[in-house]
């Protein structure tokens, strides 16, 4: 049985841990809040009370954490996942992070004698807990069929797109897409609630035409009905933007839509909705119409 050692059990890493533990493989996580582990010890698995702990007897190693600082320094700090593992350890990156991060850090990872997929994944919360999510995969095509079982049982689209950074580089996109998305659906449900016209109507004649998509089959009922509990949350999509904007200065490349999107974004965090689900970008519509929120 593989040991997988889980790093980053929040929103996703929770349940994506779970499933592991449930498929048959023997799963010990490791978060910096206490009670994180609760239900991997409930499915079976093991509650590490250091990082140390987690990777001791570690064949994987996955970890789900925000943002580019954090993956550093759970791999690469004093008393990282590279000092303590043994060589020949798989090491999956389901965070989404910077790909050029990510390039340096594979270099670290193969200098220690191990081996890195970046995977992010796409889907939130609803996905991790249903074992549906996307994964976008950056690395060596047998690093990547090694760990096709891990991936089979939390995700549904698993698609290796490149080497390490590819993973990352996919995600940027996808990340786009669903803001530009969402900020769309957003303005579209304003635009009919002033006219009066029956919500549930027509999102579900907009949902069988050209207009239908994954973001409005699960964001428009969020909408409409003001309940941003979060299964993604905007901070994190602001830092997503804030990704895609930097590679994109990288690469020489202008994207208009990108850019008004993520001031979007960046406005609806400043405005103190940072924890609320990124279908609260409603929320941000709403103010600009000088129409009050649901508070």
């Amino acid at each position: 049985m593989t040991n997988i050692a889980f790093i980053g059990l929040g929103i996703m890493g929770a349940p994506m841990s779970v499933h592991l533990q449930r498929g048959g493989f023997a799963v010990t996580g490791y978060d910096l809040s206490p009670h994180a582990a609760d239900r991997l010890v409930e499915a079976g698995g093991r509650a590490a009370g250091s990082l140390a702990e987690a990777v001791a007897e570690a064949d994987v190693v996955a970890i789900m954490v925000p943002d580019s600082p954090d993956v550093e320094a759970v791999l690469s700090g004093p008393q990282g996942v590279l000092a303590l593992v043994r060589p020949g350890t798989l090491i999956i990156d389901f965070s989404s992070i910077r790909p050029d991060v990510t390039q340096a850090l594979a270099a670290q990872v193969q200098a220690a004698g191990c081996r890195l997929l970046d995977a992010p994944v796409s889907g939130g919360q609803p996905g991790a807990e249903q074992a549906i999510l996307s994964i976008m995969v950056g690395g060596r095509p047998d690093d990547f069929e090694a760990a096709r079982p891990i991936f089979d049982l939390v995700g549904r689209t698993i698609v290796l797109v490149g080497p390490n950074g590819a993973g990352q580089t996919v995600k940027a996109a996808n990340q786009l897409i669903v803001a530009a998305n969402i900020e769309a659906l957003a303005e579209a449900l304003v635009f009919l609630e002033a006219y009066g016209v029956d919500l549930a109507a027509a999102v579900e004649v907009l949902g069988g035409g050209l207009a239908g998509s994954a973001v409005l089959n699960q964001k428009a009922a969020k909408m409409t009905s003001r309940d941003f509990q979060p299964g993604f949350r905007i901070d994190l999509h602001h830092k997503d933007m804030g990704i895609v904007q930097a590679a994109a200065r990288q690469a020489g490349l202008a994207l208009p839509l990108g850019s008004l999107v993520a001031q979007l974004v960046a406005a609806v965090k400043a405005q103190g909705d940072g924890q609320l689900d990124h279908s609260a970008l409603f929320r941000g519509v709403q103010r600009l119409c000088g129409l009050p929120t649901a508070d």
